[in-house]
């Protein structure tokens, strides 16, 4: 008797399909949840330079270039226009002060001078003329007044004589009476004229003063427009190097027009381009030191100039003393200048990846040292050699810190 026989569910070559089929699926579940997806590169390890991030003392100084000046400078401005006449010093001589440079010549000016002169001489004559009548009126008066005492004076007398006969009857009554009204008269004539006399003296006494004040601004007036013409003849304002720009006899110079400049030369300072990133840091006081002919030279910032031109601000710096023997004007110096004190910092080296990451994130290797990973930091103040690390870092941690242009944007190193 045949006996039916059941096929069996799961196979051995079912349940090992089966089980491969699970196990892709959890290792893809796996890859997806656990595994690293970040974009990766490959590079030489030989080819980067490493830098361990330290604790140490933070000299927070930057180096700067300046040019040479002397101490002072006094600009040469034609303060008249005219056409050059005859040179007396040369660009690039020593003058004293005083000394003339140049003269030029301007016949409208000196026609202007002397229309100006002239009018005003006219003025000091009138105001002149006016005085003198004053001062002759004010001589009348006083002849009017004299004769009026002189009068009274009689009047007076004769009136005294004839009341003491009057009172012995030896004079007639109606002369006497006479007499008695002229001395009358003579009186009230005598007060009125000292009245306007006291009156005149006091308005006389004031116009004087007022012509006297403005013939001292006339005469002032008069000079000044006298001294125009010495504008005409270009002197040095204090002693030192002259130059100037190139002038020939017969040449036209406009008023105001720059001609030239004095430097004296008995000390120098240094012009100095800072970066505008220090503007809110840089004040004067602030010292820096810079190395000429085997010597250290300390100098301090005595000027700022907080306009900025193309990226900078400039800044005078003064030296400390005097300054060396065999500087000269219009040299490039380098100076190393101190920003703030010392103190204590987290820092890395500074390197090329500053230009490329602008200190807002640095490649940190692990601590296998098989890869480097994107970390973000955030960089205090700096100097030409050190970054300060104020978060991202901590110290003994080694970081990438040459250039990162090779790299893309991938954010994991694999170090080979």
């Amino acid at each position: 008797m045949d006996r039916k026989i059941e096929k069996k569910k799961w196979s051995p070559k079912r349940i090992a399909f089966v089980v491969g089929g699970v196990a892709i699926i959890a290792l893809f579940v796996y890859s997806f949840i656990f595994m690293d997806d970040r974009s990766t590169l490959n590079v030489d390890r030989d080819k980067l330079t490493v830098s361990i991030v330290q604790e140490r003392l933070f000299q927070d100084f930057i180096r700067v270039t300046g040019t040479v000046q002397p101490i002072q400078t006094i600009y040469l401005d034609a303060i008249e226009g005219g056409v050059v006449e005859e040179i007396y010093r040369e660009s690039g001589a020593l003058v004293e002060k005083e000394d003339t440079i140049l003269t030029l010549s301007n016949s409208d000016l000196r026609l202007r001078v002397l229309q100006q002169s002239s009018a005003i001489y006219d003025q000091i004559n009138q105001t002149r003329n006016s005085r003198l009548n004053i001062e002759q009126n004010t001589l009348s008066l006083k002849e009017r007044l004299a004769n009026a005492e002189n009068k009274l004076e009689i009047a007076k007398s004769k009136y005294d004589r004839q009341k003491k006969l009057m009172a012995k009857d030896l004079v007639a009554e109606q002369e006497f009476l006479e007499t008695k009204e002229n001395y009358g008269y003579q009186k009230k004539r005598y007060n009125l004229i000292y009245k306007s006399f006291k009156q005149d003296s006091l308005q006389s006494s004031q116009q004087l003063q007022q012509i006297d004040h403005s013939l001292d601004r006339m005469w002032r007036s008069l000079q000044a427009v006298q001294n125009i013409l010495e504008r005409l003849i270009v002197t040095a304002p204090i002693s030192g190097q002259l130059s100037t720009i190139e002038l020939n006899p017969g040449q036209s110079i406009s008023s105001g027009e720059r001609i030239g400049q004095i430097d004296i030369l008995d000390n120098y300072k240094v012009r100095v381009g800072i970066d505008e990133f220090y503007l809110s840091r840089i004040t004067t006081g602030l010292r820096g030191t810079f190395e000429f002919n085997g010597d250290t030279h300390e100098l301090k910032i005595t000027k700022v100039y907080p306009v900025v031109e193309n990226g900078q601000f400039k800044v005078d710096m003064e030296f400390i003393g005097e300054a060396p023997e065999g500087l000269t004007r219009g040299q490039t110096v380098r100076i190393r200048l101190e920003v703030s004190d010392s103190d204590e910092a987290l820092l890395v080296e500074r390197g090329g990846f500053y230009q490329n990451t602008g200190g807002n994130w640095i490649y940190l290797i692990t601590e296998n040292g098989e890869r480097a990973e994107k970390q973000e930091i955030q960089i205090g103040r700096q100097n030409p050699k050190y970054l300060e690390i104020l978060s991202g870092l901590e110290p003994g941690d080694k970081v990438i810190i040459s250039g990162y242009g090779t790299f893309g944007d991938n954010e994991v190193l694999n170090l080979e």
